[in-house]
């Protein structure tokens, strides 16, 4: 009998390992673009309130309090434009990259279904595909695919690793593509806070999906806008008969968000000060990493949100991992999200100040 993880790929960033260990030989430190976890303190008042739900001895619910998914429909309809959202159209989640790795499971997929996703995407995507056995395939435009057994599409704007957003016309057309083939869409928008060039729009517009929520689901995660990655505080949206099966479903399987988790996604989801704050905060960075990297011949495309540059030096992606190794500066090698990504690397704004000060400072001098 196989091993469930006979399935996967290699985990890529084992790769990484002596790249970090020649960046952190520099001798002001390392300076960590790699991985896009953020640095920046909690918002107090986030703290505050689980703090205050410490005293939590009971089983948390898997579709979380009235409280946490007021909190939910509450942000899609002031934040994002959704109409008519109730708590059967929303489901907290533990963190986005668990329903990524587990949808399709959840969802009976198998053996001759077929999941596809973006080209140049989160690795995560394909491992979910791997988990359920089921067939999956990368695309530039879904709209090119065979809709032959295509079960479910996944869509990421802002994208991860190029940051690159689809318009409001190419969600609708696709929504549109998809509804007419019978494919569900999945659209990863953990990213929306963040659109710098760019306004990025959710599935859950009424302009892209007509006022009906049929065959779309929306993820959300407050790892990024909230510097809430180690709370694993996160949610869907949409069709709710999706959606109703994967609660029964989740709560047989006990995945539950925990209550002071629950508590503390209710105040982060009520304030829009703390985004604010942390948005200019990852605006300055990323200004100063852009123009540094500018300087030191790089080319940078798309990025126009979330909290990656896609920069290229027109070589090998991994010969720039040792380059920039060299300065202390560590990096993701762009094949990590697919052969597509072969001669670029993403850089996370995810340093502090200090850190990326470093980093523009090597790169200048």
């Amino acid at each position: 009998m196989s091993a469930v993880s006979d399935r996967l790929p290699t985990f890529p960033w084992d790769k990484l390992a002596p790249y970090k260990q020649t960046a952190a030989a520099h001798p002001d430190g390392i300076v960590d673009l790699s991985v896009g976890t953020p640095v920046d303190p909690v918002p107090e008042l986030v703290q505050k309130a689980l703090v205050d739900a410490a005293d939590s001895p009971g089983y948390p619910t898997v579709w979380g309090t009235p409280a946490l998914r007021d909190a939910i429909t509450g942000w899609l309809e002031r934040r994002l434009g959704a109409r008519g959202i109730t708590h059967h159209h929303v489901l907290p989640i533990v963190g986005s990259k668990e329903l990524v790795a587990w949808l399709p499971t959840q969802l009976g997929l198998g053996p001759g279904d077929k999941v596809a996703y973006p080209r140049l995407a989160y690795p995560t995507y394909e491992v979910g595909a791997r988990l359920a056995r089921a067939e999956y395939e990368a695309y530039d435009d879904p709209r090119d695919l065979d809709p032959a057994n295509l079960r479910l599409l996944w869509l990421n704007s802002p994208s991860n690793p190029t940051g690159k957003v689809l318009s409001q016309r190419e969600l609708t057309e696709i929504v549109s593509w998809a509804r007419a083939h019978g494919v569900l869409v999945v659209s990863d928008e953990c990213y929306i806070e963040l659109g710098w060039e760019a306004d990025p729009v959710s599935v859950l517009h009424p302009e892209v999906n007509g006022g009906s929520y049929d065959g779309i689901v929306a993820v959300h995660s407050l790892s990024k806008r909230s510097n809430l990655a180690g709370y694993r505080a996160a949610f869907a949206a949409g069709d709710p008969a999706v959606l109703g099966p994967l609660l029964e479903i989740r709560k047989h399987g006990g995945m539950m968000t925990s209550a002071p988790t629950q508590a503390a996604t209710v105040a982060a989801l009520a304030d829009d000060t703390h985004v604010h704050e942390q948005r200019a905060r990852y605006a300055a960075r990323r200004t100063a990493l852009r123009d540094a990297l500018l300087a030191h011949g790089f080319r940078i495309e798309h990025s126009e949100a979330s909290l990656y540059l896609w920069a290229t030096r027109d070589e090998p992606c991994w010969t720039t991992v040792a380059h920039l190794a060299d300065l202390g500066i560590l990096v993701a090698p762009g094949d990590f999200y697919g052969p597509a990504g072969a001669t670029f690397v993403r850089v996370a704004l995810t340093a502090t100040d200090e850190r990326t000060q470093a980093a523009t400072h090597r790169l200048t001098q």
